[in-house]
């Protein structure tokens, strides 16, 4: 494994999840998911973290096994990787629950694809620029 390309892809890869995760779940569609009852402000420091840890693990993922270093490649696993993901965030969250909002889970595994994709296109990018 290629050890800077990891930090970097990861650093670059997280900055960018949580810009994208910023301009869908918190400006476009700020209004469709509702803050869960009782929930406090948002602590913007785990929300970073959180982001980077999506950023190096997807990093991780691609400089481990197969190398990933083109965009088309990035977007394809990342997207894989996130669906499974969020659906398996998504049945857990909803585990107490005795209706299920389908529609509000099946936009976040969607938002979450999109956003993964676009973090796996960046990191495959770096991790070629950096050949």
């Amino acid at each position: 494994m290629n050890v800077k390309n990891f930090i970097v892809g990861g650093i670059v890869g997280g900055i960018t999840d949580f810009l994208m995760g910023w301009l869908l779940y918190g400006m476009l569609l700020k209004d469709y998911f509702p803050k869960p009852e009782g929930a406090g402000e948002e602590n913007l420091v785990f929300i970073f973290l959180g982001c980077m840890s999506f950023g190096f693990m997807l990093s991780f993922i691609f400089n481990q096994g197969e190398g990933i270093s083109k965009c088309v490649p990035g977007v394809k696993l990342a997207a894989g990787i996130a669906l499974f993901m969020s659906l398996c965030n998504n049945f857990f969250y909803n585990m107490y629950n005795a209706t299920i909002n389908w529609s509000m889970l099946a936009t976040d595994v969607v938002v979450s694809i999109v956003i993964a994709s676009v973090v796996g296109a960046v990191i495959a990018v770096v991790n070629g620029k950096m050949k």
